[in-house]
């Protein structure tokens, strides 16, 4: 958060303006989001227990249960890791960004992109479903709390996918409106961090939602002005 605001105020007194904007309305520009890789460390020996045991796997069975957890609750967390409106314009197939529930080995149009392998120090997952804007607190949150359950029970994930944009796995959601629903009605977020906090930040983001259908935007000028 620190970075992210000295590097704008930076940009201003120079004359610029730095913008983390997911996709910004600038011609020739892509889409930015944020993706996490993350494993876990054992404290004692330093050893990555995502470390897989056999070159018939991809994660170890820790991992595998950590990586199912973070499937499990995709959809809610995605307010947490995409909180803005404007993120989900991402979320689109044959762009390298993701929009279904799922993971592949080394394949950056799937959600969780599995990293390394046996004896590799640095086997990780990557999670693509971030935009920078988030509030890394929070994205992060989601993650630990989400792959710890899945650990906590032993969750186990479905086989890997080969093509993430012609499978038939779950749709993340489609708009920041799926996603605050999704949230709000997580019972498992609820549990992990109350409902005070799970009530405040869904009232501020149906407050944006609802400030954003109060605005006439260029689309609509462009769809009715001269049909209607």
């Amino acid at each position: 958060i620190l970075t992210r605001s000295a590097i704008k105020q930076i940009c201003q007194r120079l004359g610029y303006h730095a913008t983390f904007m997911c996709r910004p309305h600038i011609a020739n520009s892509f889409p930015s989001g944020w993706h996490l890789h993350q494993s876990l460390v054992d404290i004692h020996t330093g050893k990555n227990q995502f470390i897989p045991h056999s070159h018939e796997e991809h994660l170890s069975e820790l991992g595998n249960q950590f990586l199912a957890g973070i499937l499990l609750h995709a959809r809610a967390s995605c307010l947490l890791a995409a909180p803005t409106i404007n993120a989900y314009k991402r979320y689109r197939t044959q762009s390298l960004a993701p929009d279904r529930i799922q993971w592949s080995y080394d394949n950056k149009g799937a959600m969780l992109r599995v990293i390394g392998g046996p004896n590799d120090a640095a086997t990780r997952i990557e999670n693509r479903i971030g935009e920078p804007a988030a509030n890394p607190y929070l994205y992060l949150s989601s993650q630990i709390l989400s792959g710890l359950d899945g650990i906590e029970n032993k969750a186990v994930a479905p086989p890997p996918v080969e093509e993430p944009y012609n499978s038939d796995s779950e749709r993340l959601p489609l708009s920041l409106f799926e996603a605050l629903a999704a949230f709000r009605d997580s019972s498992f977020y609820r549990a992990a961090f109350g409902d005070a906090f799970v009530d405040y930040l869904t009232t501020i983001k149906q407050a944006e939602l609802n400030r954003f259908l109060s605005e006439v935007t260029d689309w609509e000028q462009r769809e009715y002005f001269e049909m209607f």
